[in-house]
């Protein structure tokens, strides 16, 4: 799938934006501040709808209007979509396929796309909130349908710390336990399917992220990811001393079915009760897991040194983008990268630029013109203050 045009409306800084693309690489080149981001951004926002930069869409909205719209043209073999979404201040946000109103969450079945920026370092360095969005977001894109469990989830565990929290202000356990039970149910229920289409994803990510690692930086360094579980470490266990930080226990290098997950998941509901009473919280479930990265079987997270952190935060998006090309039935995902080269030393952007040669469509930010290999610089847009100044094709 590659993107033909790009049309915006009152998005961040474009009041107009009307940008043709082609097929193989096209590079955006600005100084900072010009723009760059907001043209990748808003592609991606077509296939994830979210920013990675911002948690409000209200964000990207032009400042003095009250909704922007983003408009893609889109071809898939002989398919041709026009794709558009418009986000608003005060009302909910509309979407549109080939001008037929949609839901805005059904987007994503019509676009895919893997965008990497500078933000997505907190991958290794970050909390596992980072990590756990990362699996979540390729893991819609992967199988839209599965956005509902992830949602029926998040309103589970909230509702049960609602449940919780008052049992613990009233000090009445009888009626709020029974309910409580039921809640437990549900639970285990959505949350068990989460884990098995999570360690799923690692099982199959891994390898490909051992392979993308070295293809970027060039030596073999044994990057490789497990699952830390909260449903099988223990009440002691490090998961429970500190909500933000996976410990040791509970490592998992291969997948969970869901059954085995939900018997799991239950002992632990039962051993941390009189815990979660006391805090008035959920301790265990898929929102308190975490992804472990590893370099030569030490955490990347404080031990990966600047270029090994940005080597193993590509190779995470790198092996996403493979993965979904490998089951796509549209063709490749449009491989997005803001702002990378700068960062990288000059063999480390040869062997970028070698590894993403053969996607269909690859975009790509760049304050200096000359920080991106020759190769990649075919379809070169130059962009000042929110305009675009220039397209050269060579």
């Amino acid at each position: 799938m590659i993107v033909t045009h790009l049309s915006l409306t009152d998005f961040r800084n474009y009041r107009s934006a009307e940008v043709a693309l082609t097929s193989g690489a096209n590079l955006f080149v600005g100084s900072n501040g010009q723009g760059k981001t907001n043209l990748v951004e808003s592609l991606a926002y077509l296939s994830t709808l979210g920013s990675h930069r911002v948690s409000v869409d209200h964000a990207m909205i032009r400042q003095g209007t009250d909704s922007a719209i983003i408009r893609a043209r889109l071809v898939s073999g002989e398919r041709q979509i026009l794709a558009e979404v418009q986000l608003n201040r005060s009302s909910p946000n509309r979407a549109q396929i080939n001008r037929s109103v949609i839901k805005t969450r059904e987007l994503p079945r019509y676009f895919s796309s893997v965008l990497f920026a500078p933000e997505d370092l907190a991958l290794i360095r970050g909390d596992p909130a980072v990590r756990r969005r990362f699996l979540d977001e390729l893991l819609v894109l992967r199988s839209p349908r599965i956005s509902g469990v992830i949602m029926d989830y998040d309103r589970v565990v909230r509702q049960r710390n609602t449940l919780l929290k008052s049992a613990r202000a009233s000090a009445v356990r009888g009626d709020l336990l029974s309910t409580l039970d039921i809640w437990d149910e549900r639970l285990v229920t959505l949350g068990s399917q989460l884990i098995e289409a999570r360690t799923g994803l690692v099982a199959e990510l891994s390898p490909e992220v051992a392979a993308a690692y070295t293809s970027i930086a060039g030596e073999d360094h044994r990057a490789t990811l497990a699952n830390q579980l909260s449903i099988f470490t223990s009440p002691s266990g490090a998961g429970e001393a500190n909500d933000d930080e996976a410990g040791a226990v509970g490592l998992r290098h291969g997948g969970v079915t869901a059954a085995d997950a939900a018997v799991a998941f239950r002992s632990s509901l039962s051993r941390r009760r009189r815990h979660e009473l006391e805090r008035g919280v959920t301790l265990v479930g898929p929102h308190r897991d975490d992804l472990v990265l590893e370099l030569n079987s030490l955490p990347a997270r404080g031990y990966a040194s600047h270029g090994e952190s940005w080597s193993f935060a590509l190779a995470l998006k790198l092996a996403s983008a493979i993965l979904l090309r490998r089951e796509s039935s549209t063709g490749d995902p449009v491989l997005m990268l803001d702002d990378v080269f700068a960062e990288l030393d000059q063999s480390r952007r040869d062997r970028l630029a070698y590894a993403v040669r053969d996607f269909e469509q690859v975009l790509i930010t760049a304050a200096v013109f000359d920080d991106v290999p020759q190769e990649l610089t075919g379809n070169t847009v130059h962009i000042s203050r929110g305009t675009i100044v220039e397209r050269t094709v060579s």
